[in-house]
């Protein structure tokens, strides 16, 4: 296990010799995600105004995965990833349409192998980039919203809860986490187990709604929406204990 304090303070790689060649092949990988995450960057900036509203609609969405054909799956993967990456995305929409396209168990996997990969690709965008990819889709005050957990002794156990509630701030959360200098494998762990409950509500409902069970569908919205209540009133008071 690791101490208490080993996730709240930043790393700091100690600068090698720019003439070894072990760490000019070292600086490789790093160098490809800056490509990588500048490339997503750019784009998100270009692209938001449509990319918003195509993530917005949900028919859309079920559309544009459906007509993939035998990489309908890969593809609605893929929407997953990039919802998490470009955080300034709605989420609800893309796991309503897999639910919705693939039913509850297959929906429900799809969306949590793209919440792995899209955690892992935020985990290194703010590895190497630092604030500055946070503070490309979070404004200062969202960031300070947020200190409480990021600083906390015991971040771990908290983020695992915060991600378990549904509706708590998980995008920023997300982002937050690759500031501390936690494992990015841990990060990723928290990330994908704690997006369990929000996903299943979400795909299950849909899928209720594809076998024409408007009755059950209604009633998982339902109980979504009182549970989505609840945690955004233990979130604050989770935040507000916190932070005394």
């Amino acid at each position: 296990m690791m101490s208490p304090n080993e996730c709240t303070a930043t790393s700091v790689s100690p600068v090698g010799d720019n003439t070894d060649p072990r760490t000019v092949a070292s600086r490789k990988p790093m160098l490809a995600a800056m490509i990588v995450g500048a490339l997503i960057l750019a784009a998100t900036v270009v692209l938001a105004p449509s990319l918003w509203t195509f993530f917005s609609n949900g028919g859309a969405v079920r559309t544009w995965v459906d007509s993939q054909g035998v990489l309908a799956p890969a593809a609605m993967a893929a929407l997953v990833v990039a919802q998490i990456v470009v955080a300034i995305l709605p989420g609800e929409p893309v796991e309503l349409a897999a639910g919705y396209l693939f039913g509850f168990f297959e929906g429900t996997v799809i969306c949590l192998v793209g919440g792995l990969i899209g955690t892992l690709g935020v985990t290194v965008l703010v590895k190497v980039f630092g604030l500055r990819a946070v503070r490309t889709f979070f404004s200062e005050e969202q960031l300070a919203s947020i200190s409480w957990l990021r600083d906390s002794k015991r971040f771990e156990l908290i983020m695992l809860i915060v991600f378990l509630i549904p509706g708590t701030p998980k995008d920023v959360l997300t982002y937050a986490a690759g500031l501390t200098a936690c494992p990015w494998w841990r990060i990723a762990a928290i990330g994908t187990v704690g997006r369990i409950p929000s996903i299943v509500t979400s795909t299950l409902a849909a899928g209720f709604a594809s076998e024409g069970s408007w009755t059950a569908a209604g009633i998982t919205l339902i109980a979504t929406g009182i549970i989505v209540a609840g945690g955004a009133v233990a979130y604050r008071a989770l935040s507000r204990r916190a932070a005394r």
